[in-house]
């Protein structure tokens, strides 16, 4: 009995041990190595010498020369504005009226007063002439002919004082009427008909006929480079709202102070006899003069890391790729000038740079059909 049992263990572990034999097998079997990471390809470029001429760019509007605004010289309630915004006036067109009523009572009294006053000149003229004729008898005496002079000309005084207030009053009757001093297009209403305005108050505003200039901002530091550039005949350009094309303009005033908020330059430029609506958009050129033996870059090759601005350089000997910080100077077109901190020679990634870390070994991208002609010409 006890041979058999012995027998059964032993068997049983050759079983035991056949199955943990056949499990770790198959679990050899199934298992397999995990798969490389692939190598990333970017798309590189060789750095070589070459020229550009930034182009500045501004947004414009387009403005009249003068443009002036319209108010009454006395105040009063407004009767009837006779234009609307957008009409053209022409030179001593009535634009608006107030009611002159109590200014027109005011010349009535002032008409009175002159008639009072040349009547009290004549009775004093005529009582001068008759004491002239009494001293020359000896009735009078030399005084008495003085103080009746003094008089006589307190009186012409007088009657001047009142034709000046009269011709004042009626000055101020006129004013009441607002009248186009030049001929142009209204660009402003700001009264209706009922209002009740003050002495300057704003009316209309009138954008008179002739020349246009575009007018646009720029900042503090590009103003020097405005001026040496734009004496250079086409470097300053303007392209309107809706064409393809920019036409040359002449620089015609640079503001002497920066606005206090912006810390811009207001720069007006002489339109010439181009054909543009008053408030029109437009864009300003300004070519600036260009330079050799620079070094120019996609805007893509481009980043920040840790407030500097760098590139992703590849070593082509390692195939590994690390960062340089570079200085920009501007930008031409599409491409961002470079001032310092690459060499002509060196190969530069200029897509996928973000996804990159440094010393990240990488491949050169090939496009799929210069892959396959790389692939045959091996074989």
């Amino acid at each position: 009995m006890s041979k058999i049992l012995s027998k059964n263990r032993t068997l049983f572990g050759w079983g035991a041990g056949l199955i943990l034999l056949s499990i770790v097998l198959v679990s050899a079997c199934s298992r397999s190595d995990a798969p490389a990471e692939p190598q990333r390809a970017v798309r590189t470029l060789v750095i070589a010498a070459d020229s550009a001429g930034q182009t500045r760019q501004y947004a414009a509007e387009i403005r009249p020369r003068i443009e002036s605004v319209l108010s009454f010289r006395v105040g009063g309630k407004v009767l009837k504005r006779y234009v609307n915004l957008g009409d053209v006036v022409k030179p001593g067109q009535l634009l608006a009226q107030l009611d002159a009523q109590d200014l027109k009572l005011a010349q009535d009294a002032a008409q009175a007063s002159l008639l009072a006053a040349r009547t009290n000149r004549d009775q004093s003229g005529a009582d001068y002439r008759r004491f002239i004729d009494l001293q020359q008898q000896g009735f009078i005496s030399a005084a008495d002919l003085d103080r009746r002079n003094a008089a006589f000309k307190a009186a012409q005084a007088q009657m001047e004082q009142a034709r000046a207030q009269l011709e004042a009053q009626t000055n101020q009757v006129e004013y009441a009427s607002l009248v186009a001093d030049a001929g142009g297009v209204v660009t402003a209403v700001s009264v209706e008909a009922g209002m009740v305005v003050a002495p300057g108050m704003p009316v209309l505003r009138v954008a008179q006929q002739g020349s246009r200039d575009v007018v646009f901002s720029v900042p503090e530091d590009q103003i020097a480079s405005l001026r040496s550039a734009a004496a250079q005949e086409g470097a300053l350009r303007v392209r309107l709202w809706g064409q393809d094309e920019s036409s040359a303009v002449h620089l015609r005033e640079v503001s002497a102070a920066a606005d206090p908020v912006t810390r811009t330059f207001l720069v007006k430029a002489d339109l010439g006899a181009q054909d543009a609506k008053i408030g029109q958009t437009a864009t300003v050129l300004l070519e600036l003069p260009r330079h050799e033996n620079i070094v120019k870059l996609p805007v893509s090759a481009v980043m920040e890391a840790q407030g500097r601005t760098v590139v992703w350089v590849l070593d082509p000997r390692t195939m590994q790729v690390h960062t340089q910080p570079i200085q920009v100077a501007g930008a031409d077109g599409n491409d961002v000038v470079v001032a310092g901190g690459l060499s002509v020679g060196q190969e530069v990634v200029t897509a996928g740079v973000h996804v990159l870390t440094p010393g990240l070994k990488v491949g050169r991208y090939q496009a799929p059909f210069q892959a396959a002609s790389a692939a045959s010409a091996a074989h």
